[in-house]
């Protein structure tokens, strides 16, 4: 009897599924038990219908995550379609949303409230006229064990991820949405992802962290943000987070491998949908303290940031332009009065005026994507800091390759010796420690080949191979700087000793089985191997992993 009070009855005229789920045959208020149904057929018309206004004209941004971002992807690879995808995360209303993950109607019968939850809806649910809100606990809980660990924590060691955060996401009414994300973890990492750690103060990609119990990290960090638009061609976003530039897995201008910032972004549609134009103010930080004060915890050094990003979408070619500027905001006296270029909305400007040798960093780029076929297309980028220094990527992306669910990419990325680096080297494309761009820095090059092969939508296999040169600074050079690290200050050239050359090799496999596409709910075991020659002591690392996770963003242990 108790189990038939939880019972889903499931309206025979029930309607296909939606991006959060089935929509019932009635509004619902709250999923689950608590749903309530309103018998008036008037109200449920209306209803039904600013929904579909609704669900139509979503604001939010599609979570920033590989396996998303392949039907994302695959969608706008059609040489018809004119979706901007040069500039990610991409909003929902600006995007085809048929058959991503998190978005796929699901017509399997479930009969039981927490089978609904636990399989098909998100954990909490709120639709009542324009208002839709849905709500998920994130969990990410991993065990693993390095099976070529070679320190004397071998025997002892296993290592682990405990993470426990929750998203917040909603629309209320057709043109403004939110969303918000917390999380909290504790982790035991493999030598190598330690000890790069520990250098940094942070977590790749993530939090800056307090060590605990010897070889232990706690850390936390958040994202959300708010979008509004007030037209169909103009888009407001006040937020925190990562953006990545340009069609591969790397980018060579701005990517999401750095951790969170605060960011106010304009965005412009015109010319039929041909042009879209975006600008993104940011702060960024160092993790090094303010010299005043007289507390420990003095705020981290700062500084302003601007990102422009002008695409231009013709069906078989996409064209985008970049344009980065980092300002110096602190030196020796202090604070700097504020640079009215930081709210300059129109690309080129920055650089025509700071140049290339000045106080500010400058960085362009071109981002290209060709359309060989529906199915197919090749894609590059091009990026210089000044004349004579560069960095380039070339790369193919094949979509249902032999007619399955399986997709081939491979792409080649180099960068020379000191790009993105500054004479201050806190005015350098970096963020909280690590690049904004390729999270190897500069001076190196590398070959990626990913394959995802997906099984009924449930079954996700992927295998990930990097092959790099890195050309490094040698733990013994006094001083020494051959324009690998951005950390350190911009020469002129690289010393006569030159650098240590490294091999990386880095092969990634995983299996997952998906449980809940609107959270990305999944039960993952995999292996990642990485090999550096030559190499400090306990750089290489074999890690078997097993992993109950919710993943809504991009991990990059890749380096």
């Amino acid at each position: 009897m108790l189990a038939d009070s939880f019972r889903f009855q499931k309206p025979t005229n029930a309607k296909p599924e939606t991006v959060d789920g089935p929509r019932s045959a009635v509004p619902v208020i709250l999923a689950g038990p608590l749903a309530m149904p309103f018998r008036s057929l008037r109200w449920w018309t209306l209803s039904a219908w600013l929904f579909a206004i609704g669900l139509a004209a979503q604001q939010n941004d599609i979570p920033l995550q590989r396996d998303i971002y392949l039907d994302v992807e695959r969608n706008a690879a059609c040489r018809t379609a004119r979706i901007h995808t040069g500039l990610k995360p991409v909003i929902q209303s600006r995007a085809d949303l048929t058959g991503v993950m998190g978005f796929r109607p699901d017509s399997a019968r479930r009969y039981y409230w927490l089978t609904e939850v636990l399989f098909r809806r998100h954990l909490l649910q709120v639709r009542h006229k324009g208002v839709r809100l849905h709500a998920d606990l994130l969990l990410d809980l991993q065990l693993g064990q390095d099976l070529r660990e070679d320190t004397r924590f071998a025997d002892t060691t296993r290592f682990h991820q405990n993470t426990r955060g929750f998203r917040i996401a909603g629309d209320l009414g057709p043109r403004f949405s939110f969303h918000t994300a917390f999380f909290e973890n504790q982790a035991i990492y493999p030598q190598y992802l330690w000890n790069r750690t520990r250098e940094l103060g942070v977590v790749p990609g993530q939090g800056r962290v307090k060590p605990f119990n010897g070889r232990a990290f706690d850390f936390a960090w958040a994202m959300g943000g708010v979008s509004w638009s007030p037209r169909r061609w103009l888009n407001v976003q006040l937020g925190q987070g990562r953006h990545q530039v340009g069609h591969g897995y790397r980018s060579m201008l701005l990517s999401d491998a750095s951790p969170t910032y605060p960011y106010l972004e304009l965005s412009w549609l015109g010319w039929k949908d041909r042009l879209q134009y975006s600008t993104i103010h940011a702060r960024l930080n160092m993790l090094k303290r303010l010299p005043t004060g007289e507390s420990s915890e003095s705020l981290f050094l700062w500084k302003r940031a601007t990102f422009s990003h002008l695409s231009l979408e013709l069906g078989r070619v996409s064209v985008g332009l970049f344009e980065a500027t980092i300002f110096k905001s602190i030196d020796s006296s202090g604070v700097r009065p504020f640079n009215a270029l930081y709210v300059n909305p129109v690309i080129g400007v920055n650089t025509l005026v700071n140049g290339f040798d000045g106080d500010h960093k400058q960085v362009v780029g071109l981002d290209l994507r060709v359309k060989l076929t529906d199915k197919l297309h090749v894609y590059g980028q091009g990026v210089t800091d000044k004349p004579g220094r560069s960095g380039w990527q070339a790369g193919f992306r094949w979509f249902d390759v032999l007619g399955l669910d399986m997709h081939l990419q491979a792409e080649y990325n180099s960068a020379q010796p000191f790009l993105y680096m500054q004479r201050d080297a806190l005015t350098a494309h970096t963020h909280t420690q690590q690049p904004l761009a390729h999270p190897y820095g500069a001076n190196f090059d590398e070959v990626v080949v990913v394959l995802d092969h997906r099984i009924r939508g449930k079954v996700l296999l992927q295998a990930k191979l990097n092959l790099a040169t890195l050309r490094t600074d040698g733990p013994d050079s006094l001083g020494g700087n051959h324009g690998s690290d951005l950390l350190l200050p911009d020469r002129a050239s690289p010393l006569p000793d030159g650098p240590i050359e490294r091999r990386l090799t880095y092969l990634d496999l995983s299996a997952s089985y998906l449980i809940n596409q609107m959270s990305n709910m999944r039960f993952t075991l995999g292996y990642w191997m990485r090999d550096l020659t030559p190499a400090p002591d306990h750089q290489n690392t074999g890690y078997l992993y097993a992993a109950f996770r919710m993943a809504l963003f991009n991990r990059y242990y890749d380096f």
